[in-house]
């Protein structure tokens, strides 16, 4: 038996790049799949290659009825929903003095919003099958990126939505455990036509041997996560790419110094360049 056999999968933005791989990873371990993209083009190839096991869905996750309708997809197409895989994003890279209102809002609406909302509709699914004893074996995987982790330069509002992802996934994984549902997130890194401008450097593919920047790279680990097995991993954040996984660790408390009462401004400068002495942070991307 294949490790998501019949499982069913909702895949955002799963027309080109990740989310295809994504996708097609999901068919070969046996999954049902919803294909949801905006280019209907890109969506009905995939899902051509999957075959009677996928349904394509060109709908805006972005927007509240736009990603019921996703989660209404896969329930009245297959009887059910077991996976979804948040993936839908954009990019409007640019620096802080030039990002525009407009640029703001889309990128964060895209990524933030577009994972917040069917994750919303899919967690009203399963708290209504669990109330009602049914059997939840419920994966959230969640996309973030190392510019959420760690800043990037040029993409304040692509890192700032990033970044909200996981405090979000955080914040899902506590709250939806009680109905049997695991949410976890990858900071995938990969050549796509999203990353092409800002990679594109080092994101050629090889002559011959391992692709290392090949999307089909990160899929394995969200298929895994996606299974019935992975009931166990729950609000994690993965970096993941070529060959290599590695779980980040997030914001966690650090040395303090407590005065026992209030401090005077003046005394601060030296407990804080104390405090920060020995602490390195991982350099923003582009610094």
């Amino acid at each position: 038996m294949r490790l998501c056999e019949d499982r069913v999968v909702i895949v955002t933005g799963a027309g080109r790049g990740i989310g295809r791989a994504h996708a097609l990873a999901f068919a070969a371990a046996g999954a049902r799949v919803v294909v949801n993209d905006l280019s209907e083009g890109p969506a009905a190839e995939v899902a051509a290659l999957i075959g009677p096991r996928a349904v394509v869905n060109t709908e805006d996750v972005g927007t509240w009825a736009g990603a019921a309708r996703v989660v209404s997809a896969a329930v009245e197409t297959f009887g059910g929903l077991d996976v979804l895989v948040n993936n839908a994003g954009i990019v409007r890279d640019r620096m802080i003095v030039s990002c525009g209102e407009d640029e703001w809002d889309e990128v964060v609406r895209v990524h933030l919003k577009g994972h917040f909302a069917p994750l919303h509709h899919a967690a009203a699914y399963w708290r209504g099958v669990h109330k009602a004893g049914g059997p939840v074996s419920g994966r959230v995987i969640n996309t973030s990126s190392g510019a959420g982790l760690f800043g990037s330069v040029g993409q304040a509002n692509y890192s700032a939505a990033k970044a909200g992802i996981a405090g979000l996934t955080l914040v899902a994984a506590a709250e939806l455990a009680r109905y049997g549902v695991t949410v976890n997130a990858i900071a995938p890194a990969a050549r796509t036509r999203m990353t092409e401008q800002t990679f594109a450097s080092t994101m050629a593919a090889p002559d011959d041997g391992f692709d290392a920047m090949a999307p089909e790279n990160v899929s394995p680990l969200v298929v895994w996560l996606g299974s019935a097995e992975a009931g166990d991993v729950s609000g994690r954040m993965f970096e993941v790419d070529g060959g290599r996984v590695c779980l980040a660790h997030g914001w966690q408390r650090g040395r303090e110094i407590d005065k026992g009462a209030r401090w005077e401004p003046e005394e601060l400068g030296p407990v804080v360049r104390e405090l920060v002495a020995d602490h390195h942070p991982v350099p923003v991307y582009g610094a």
